[in-house]
Formats: C-alpha cells, structure tokens, sequence
C-alpha cells in the first residue's frame, strides 16, 4: 500500500504570507552562495527540508493507494482539492469512479475540502462517506446550506452515500480490511486500521493519550500493533500537551515514539501539524523526535520517524 499525503496541517489551512516568502528567498540565496553557487541544482539538493521544499498548508486529507480500482481516502480537509485535481488527472472526468472516504470526525477542518471536491460534482461517480458519527451526514449537508456555501448539496451529480461504521469491527470496503476505533477528542474521533497482503497503515488523527489511563494505552496500542506506517496526531509538545494544551484533543510526537515503541510499528509520521509552526520549527520537531527515539529505543524494535508534507508518499 502506498500512503499519499495530501493535506497534513491541524485546526486550519495556513500559507507562507509575502514576508515568509521574501525571507525564504533571502536564506536560499545565503546558502547558495555560502556554498559556492557553482551547481546551483547540487546546493539545493543540499540544503535543510526547510529551506528546498515546505511541509504544506493543506488540512487533513490522505490517500491510502491499495492499487484497487476503488480510492480509499481519510478526511475531506482542505487537501481534498488537490486530490481530486489528481484523480481526475489520472483518468480523467469521463471515467465514472468510486470514492471510498473514511472520516475520523466532523470538525470543520476535516470536511472543508468536500464542497471543491470535484468528483461530487460528476454524474456517474460513487461516494461513500464512511464514519462513526451519527451527525456524519448533518455535516456534510450543513456546510454546504445558506448562508455557508453557494451551491447545495442536492446539486451535487454524484451518488452520495453515508455509510455507518460500529468502533472494533472489522469491514471488508473495496478490496482492504478496515477497522475503526475510538480516540479521546471533542466529540469523539475515530482511528482506522487498514491491510491488504500482509501490510498495515494506521490513520490516527485529532487523539489525546494521556499517560495516567493505562487502559486506553493498551487500546490504542492494540490497534497500532505491527502496523508498518502509523501516521499520528503530533501537533502538541509533550509540554504543551500534559499542561497548557491539556483536554484540547490533540498529542504530542513524544507520545507518538511511545505508542508505537510499544506496537512494534516500522514507521512513525508525524502529522496534523501545528498551523503556527514554520517549516523550519518542523525540522526542529522532526530533529528532536528522532533523537528521541534513538535514546527511547531500548530493547524495541528500531522506528523510523518521518514528518509528513503535503505530497509526501509513504510506501507501507
């Protein structure tokens, strides 16, 4: 299975304004000429993530390609635009398709993305919106009714279909094995479990772990276990996540080593990144999550740690 990161921002979508852009600019240009600017190409290939590439504004939104003829996506945030530009650019408007959605919640960042999502807007197109929540639909058509949004749901072309899912069951959708389960946020969120041939990708966004309920731990872990790509909600510092930021539904990419030291996982995303933090404040937080896994690692089985982009592939 292959994980396409499409939108990997927390709470809001965010963009580099003109002063973020012209300072970019002016340290490309420093590290171009620090480093002699005779293969320009050669020194940006050497310079930091921060300064050769971003991290993304985009909210919530990623494809988990099985290699069937159905998408599998999680969320509908603001990267769901973009996702679509490139389903349509892989088979083109005419090719009636069906788009399996898996929603971890309802909150305005994790469903935005839906009325720019074109597909819904082309007869012949099957959407089935999968989720937990009893207001999963409410959402959806809320969103898109005055005075929020021009164009209503009813005009949608595609066919639409809500489909209720029950926490710790196992679903067979398209040709992958899916099994939601609850995380600690407002409203309740829900993970997802998915394998095909053999491998696992977890989807776990919008969770808070606290450390004390031993309990949940256990759950969580449980639903990690052997996974070979976890993509975890790391929005918060450890700090930031036991003290200030407590009971605001999100974790921390110390929390993230932890469960998925424990799990046995293979690889670590970070995601759902802080809408305040800059790509460098990124490199710093992937940096010191790395360090720590190393000094963490003990007897567990090595981790590998990456912060998700926007773009970004991940291969289970």
């Amino acid at each position: 299975m292959l994980v396409r990161f499409w939108g990997t921002r927390g709470s809001i979508p965010t963009a580099m304004n003109n002063h973020d852009m012209r300072s970019r600019v002016m340290d490309v240009a420093r590290h171009v000429l620090d480093h002699g600017g005779g293969d320009v190409e050669a020194a940006v290939d050497a310079m930091p993530f921060h300064l050769r590439g971003t991290y993304g504004g985009e909210s919530s939104c990623v494809q988990i390609d099985t290699g069937g003829e159905e998408y599998v996506v999680c969320d509908m945030g603001s990267g769901a635009r973009r996702f679509a530009l490139d389903c349509l650019g892989r088979h083109g408007p005419g090719a009636p398709k069906t788009y399996n959605v898996f929603q971890s919640h309802v909150h305005w960042d994790h469903i935005m993305g839906f009325p720019f999502f074109v597909p819904a807007y082309i007869p012949g197109n099957v959407i089935r919106i999968h989720g937990c929540h009893d207001v999963l639909e409410q959402a959806y058509r809320g969103q898109q009714s005055d005075p929020c949004f021009p164009v209503p749901f009813d005009f949608l072309g595609s066919t639409i279909e809500f489909v209720k899912l029950e926490p710790d069951r196992t679903y067979k959708v398209a040709d992958v094995t899916v099994t939601p389960f609850r995380q600690l946020h407002h409203g309740d969120s829900y993970g997802y479990r998915f394998e095909k041939g053999g491998k696992s990708v977890v989807y776990s966004t919008d969770s808070e772990h606290k450390l004390e309920d031993h309990d949940h731990l256990d759950y969580v872990v449980g639903h990690f276990r052997a996974a070979d790509v976890v993509v975890f909600d790391s929005m918060y510092s450890l700090a930031e996540s036991t003290s200030l930021k407590e009971d605001w539904g999100h974790s921390s990419n110390m929390v993230g080593v932890e469960l998925c030291h424990q799990a046995g996982v293979g690889e670590l995303c970070l995601f759902h990144h802080e809408p305040i933090y800059s790509d460098a404040q990124i490199d710093q937080v992937l940096a010191e999550t790395v360090r720590y896994e190393e000094i963490a690692r003990g007897e567990y089985r090595p981790l590998k740690v990456t912060a998700s982009y926007d773009g970004l592939e991940v291969t289970a």
